[in-house]
């Protein structure tokens, strides 16, 4: 235990009193294993941040979101996610192949819930779960290293007004994302795009209303 928390956290927690609620909650709720309650929790959501880091050490915060069971829980150390296509730069992906530390966080608004798990993140491009999300382009999995649920208090409290529309679903064609039919994109955009490119007035007008 006394080797989990680093220089920093160890003087701030002596700066504040903490350090023995800091051992005990470390022992008690932060877990190397997926519980069955958090795996529950986690399939339930339909988004979560992802942090990432490169290989200078840098790090990278990213939104993920799409339907309930975007991550799914494949035994009590391992969980998976779909990539989806997106502006090209790949950056936590990319981060991923250089430097497969993470860390994911899942809120439920609703509930005003939170669980926290970090690990090492691998890439495979012919994943037996890709089939489990259309139009995803590989899969993500974690070997969990830790997790744990957080404190709620500071959750403000919201509810889902509806789904986004570009969330790929089965037998539906998803739309194309507005901003790959602008001019500053239209000659640089991958094959599979190129036919894409429209009216700049037509799309920024597009881009205004949502």
């Amino acid at each position: 235990m006394t080797d989990y928390f680093n220089a920093g956290q160890r003087q701030l927690q002596d700066q504040f009193d903490s350090r023995r609620l800091a051992d005990r909650l470390q022992q008690g709720i932060i877990q190397a294993v997926i519980n069955p309650a958090d795996a529950e929790f986690i399939e339930a959501q339909n988004m979560f941040f992802l942090a990432t880091v490169d290989e200078k050490g840098q790090a990278n915060c990213s939104y993920k979101g799409g339907p309930k069971g975007l991550v799914k829980v494949v035994d009590e150390t391992t969980l998976a996610f779909p990539i989806y296509d997106g502006n090209g730069l790949f950056m936590s992906a990319g981060n991923v192949l250089v430097n497969g530390q993470v860390g994911l966080l899942f809120i439920d608004f609703e509930r005003q819930a939170r669980v926290r798990v970090n690990g090492l993140a691998s890439i495979t491009a012919d994943d037996q779960l890709l089939a489990a999300w259309p139009e995803a382009l590989f899969v993500v999995r974690v070997a969990v290293r830790e997790t744990f649920p957080n404190c709620p208090r500071y959750i403000h409290k919201m509810a889902l007004v509806e789904q986004s529309n570009f969330v790929p679903k089965v037998d539906c064609e998803t739309p194309a994302a507005d901003w790959k039919k602008l001019e500053i994109v239209a000659d640089v955009l991958p094959a599979k795009d190129a036919h894409l490119a429209g009216n700049e007035q037509d799309v920024l007008a597009a881009i205004n209303r949502n």
